[in-house]
């Protein structure tokens, strides 16, 4: 269960880092004027929020924030309000609906709630028109309005962060996506996702275990930009038109509001790879080390049963987990998940054959299933060598496939003994070769 806990959390993250209501309640939100066409007076800023502790932190924030010279109006418009209070937020956030919300909060206390919480906070000034600027307030007081707040929030292309993408694409008639789509990042998804949460094990891990396929695609600098730091950066290469041919920047200028005593972000994604396979390697040399020696030693059938149910259990309940995020649930980035081949479903009927015999049952079912999965998972490893599966998932290859091998080569030669009444080495039985009892003398 304990595994299922740390899958499930891994995939509930709010990648572009959204905040509980809670958060932000000295923030009150305010009723806010009908727009007016003028709007000369009026500066529009890209608030980005760096990273925070929580782990649907530390992929930043960031908001909207209009000023108007004329009057006291400054307000953050802020898409990433989540409530845990909400009716149904556990099943929405298991099967990948979960419903977010845009707010509007002072932008001054705003901008002090998240400094609390040590998180740096950058403003840029952003080269709009006026007419661009009346029609970005106007559209995000109506987004904000309640019939029009909510929305299904999707971790990588649907946040918060390409919420505010969109809606200055949608006043910049579409000339940010154009610009942004023709950055070639380099990177993905995954690899994001790999530097960012580096620094929580057992979340990389389970991220790594349930994200599939299309997390592995290269991205655009447009993709990208469902982070806000890389939004932040984008925007500074792009370029407004100014009459004559002539064009300028969007950045206007760029200040920093707090700078948070806290290390930087990662810039590439840890080599964790040698750790896992180290890991694999050791655990598979040790089940087959437990059954070798199980033929003569009972400590070593204990530890060699208890070490490989325990793992089949672990794999087989991720295996579950993974299967049925890719079969019934919205979480599209984990389906065409090849990690089934490498801990699956199957793991749980090990863990059944395996328990059935310590108690004296026959051993071959469980050595058919331990090779076979065994199998499965170098299949998953050579099929690496193929265009079609490109799932980098190397760490999990190097961490399941050689505890499998161990598994079922050290429940081989455990079985692979018998004693002369047929029962299994390693199960209760006299090992072949001790002495047979002699009838008594007549």
């Amino acid at each position: 269960m304990g595994a299922v806990l740390v899958l499930l959390s891994a995939v509930a993250w709010s990648v572009a880092g959204p905040v509980p209501a809670s958060a932000l309640q000295e923030s009150t939100q305010a009723t806010l004027p009908a727009p007016v066409r003028a709007a000369s007076h009026l500066h529009v800023y890209l608030m980005t929020i760096g990273q925070g502790e929580e782990i649907w932190e530390k992929f930043g924030h960031n908001a909207i924030r209009i000023r108007d010279d004329s009057t006291d109006y400054d307000y953050a418009f802020n898409y990433g309000i989540f409530d845990f209070d909400q009716p149904g937020f556990v099943a929405r956030l298991v099967h990948g609906d979960m419903l977010y919300a845009m707010g509007v909060y002072d932008a001054t206390a705003m901008a002090d709630a998240y400094a609390r919480t040590n998180r740096t906070i950058v403003e840029q000034e952003l080269n709009l028109t006026a007419g661009q600027k009346y029609e970005l307030r106007k559209f995000l007081e109506w987004n904000m309005r309640p019939e029009n707040k909510d929305y299904l929030y999707d971790y990588y292309r649907d946040n918060c962060s390409t919420r505010v993408r969109d809606a200055l694409n949608r006043v910049m008639g579409g000339d940010l996506r154009r610009q942004l789509e023709g950055i070639e990042t380099g990177t993905t998804y995954r690899w994001h996702t790999s530097r960012l949460t580096a620094d929580e094990v057992l979340a990389y891990t389970g991220l790594q275990l349930g994200l599939g396929e299309p997390v592995d695609r290269p991205i655009n600098g447009w993709e990208e930009s469902f982070l806000p730091v890389r939004l932040m950066e984008h925007v500074k290469t792009v370029t407004v038109p100014r009459g004559d041919g002539v064009t300028q920047p969007l950045v206007l200028s760029q200040r920093t509001v707090f700078d948070a005593d806290r290390p930087p972000e990662r810039i590439t994604p840890p080599r964790r790879t040698p750790a896992y396979v180290a890991t694999g390697v050791a655990t598979g040399f040790v089940l087959l080390m437990l059954g070798m020696a199980g033929t003569r030693r009972r400590a070593a059938r204990i530890g060699f049963f208890l070490l490989s149910a325990g793992w089949s259990l672990v794999a087989g309940a991720f295996g579950l987990v993974i299967l049925l995020l890719w079969t019934s649930t919205s979480h599209v980035t984990s389906y065409h998940n090849e990690n089934l081949l490498q801990v699956g479903p199957l793991s749980l009927l090990l863990f059944v054959t395996l328990i059935l015999v310590m108690t004296g049952r026959s051993p071959v079912p469980a050595r058919v299933l331990a090779g076979a999965i065994a199998g499965l998972a170098v299949l998953g490893c050579l099929l690496q060598v193929l265009p079609a599966f490109y799932q980098v998932n190397g760490p999990i290859i190097g961490l399941a496939m050689p505890v499998h091998l161990g598994l079922a080569a050290g429940l081989f030669a455990l079985s692979g003994r018998r004693s002369a009444a047929g029962g299994m080495a390693g199960a209760g039985s006299p090992v072949r070769g001790s002495p047979a009892p002699r009838p008594a003398s007549t």
